[in-house]
């Protein structure tokens, strides 16, 4: 929810249409690719739905947020410019569907899935709500939100609640479900809600999307250049919506919102349904076992590379029969780590598979609920009396 002052805009403007390389050099167009695992069936799309521009109240030209999402890896965003709220009007056309084609016209040369949305701006309750996968945008500025929302639902569109813990919206200091959102719920007028806003975490949210069958979302609300709020070149990477898909297109991207399958990766927060988080985790990971036979006593370390961009923080959960390992154990993102084992006595020689309980700490399928998984390593074990 964060702006700059609104003489920084034709700064900006200026900015994102000209550069001060020479015609002759070109200016270099890199994409980093956010490495996180398919699950089975489907492909894991890297979305963000919540995105202004300066037709509400951003303060950039959409074709840039096109750029900006296909240089941080994005698969698809939406446009979501506010519908009753638009403070450069007197600069920029009160037009509610312009922004999208602008933005869709550069997603199409970078292979960018745009999704055309937007943002009914009211007070609580309900509060502000996106409708995306819109035909039509300015047929939802009307006066009552029931009729916007409505109007939203009649187009086929996907409607969630925006950022619920935020300040303004709250009551009392309490982040509140009121019967309007029962009223939408039931009508089927509800689909999703923000888990994650910009970087604020709501667990109340979290719980009411288990609770309610909603789709958990992650979204940035970006209304600043992105590298205002995220230094992406240093893993700041905005929050990020991850939708399993069972392809890469605009059609199984909407299938699979209204089916709620979707998870939240925010800073280094995993965060949704069991069924993904684990396929996630154990996906990320290449497992060398140890060289040498095990003996009771003796130290040999299993060597771990994670493959994905996140970091992995494991908690031991129980003991295991046959080795000690470490309590603790950190994954970086992209490196490889060595996983202690020190065999036990008394455990019979030969290989065996073992199943290391670990809890995860960073990802949760519930509020204060991490994931608990199981490292899987091949050991050879010696004679101890032998010594072979």
């Amino acid at each position: 929810m964060k702006t700059l002052p609104s003489s920084a805009l034709l700064t900006i403007l200026i900015t994102g249409l000209t550069t001060t390389a020479p015609a002759h050099e070109p200016v270099t167009r890199a994409r980093t690719p956010i490495l996180i695992p398919d699950v089975p069936g489907y492909v894991t799309l890297k979305c963000d739905f919540h995105i202004h521009t300066v037709f509400s109240d951003g303060l950039v030209w959409p074709s840039v947020r096109a750029e900006e999402a296909w240089r941080e890896g994005l698969d698809a965003i939406a446009i979501t410019d506010h519908l009753e709220y638009q403070p450069h009007k007197t600069d920029v056309s009160t037009n509610h569907d312009r922004s999208f084609p602008i933005a869709r016209a550069a997603g199409s040369e970078l292979d960018l899935l745009v999704v055309k949305g937007s943002e009914i701006t009211r007070k609580m309750p309900p509060g502000h709500l996106n409708a995306i996968f819109l035909t039509n945008s300015t047929a939802l500025a009307v006066e009552r939100w029931q009729d916007a929302i409505a109007t939203a639902r009649d187009q086929g569109a996907f409607i969630f609640w925006n950022h619920p813990g935020w300040e303004p919206q709250i009551t009392n200091g309490l982040v509140v479900w009121y019967p309007e959102h029962t009223e939408l719920l039931t009508q089927g007028r509800l689909h999703g809600i923000e888990v994650v806003n910009d970087r604020s975490y709501y667990p109340e949210a979290h719980k009411w999307a288990i609770e309610k069958n909603l789709a958990l979302l992650s979204n940035s609300d970006i209304h600043n250049p992105l590298n205002l709020d995220y230094h992406v070149h240093e893993d700041d990477h905005r929050p990020i919506t991850l939708v399993f898909s069972k392809s890469r297109t605009l059609e199984e991207l909407k299938a699979a919102l209204f089916a709620r399958r979707t998870a939240v990766y925010s800073g280094e927060r995993l965060i949704g349904d069991e069924q993904f988080l684990r396929p996630i985790f154990l996906g990320s990971l290449e497992i060398t076992p140890p060289h040498a036979s095990l003996r009771p006593g003796q130290r040999q370390s299993a060597q771990i590379y994670n493959r994905s961009a996140i970091t992995y923080q494991l908690e031991r959960e129980s003991a295991a029969p046959e080795v000690t390992y470490p309590e603790r154990l950190t994954l970086p993102a992209g490196k490889t780590v060595l996983l202690p084992l020190t065999g036990k006595t008394g455990t019979t020689a030969g290989p065996r598979k073992l199943k290391l309980p670990f809890r995860v700490t960073n990802l949760l399928k519930a509020p204060n609920t991490p994931l608990s998984t199981s490292l899987e390593v091949e050991v050879n074990f010696a004679d101890g009396k032998s010594g072979k």
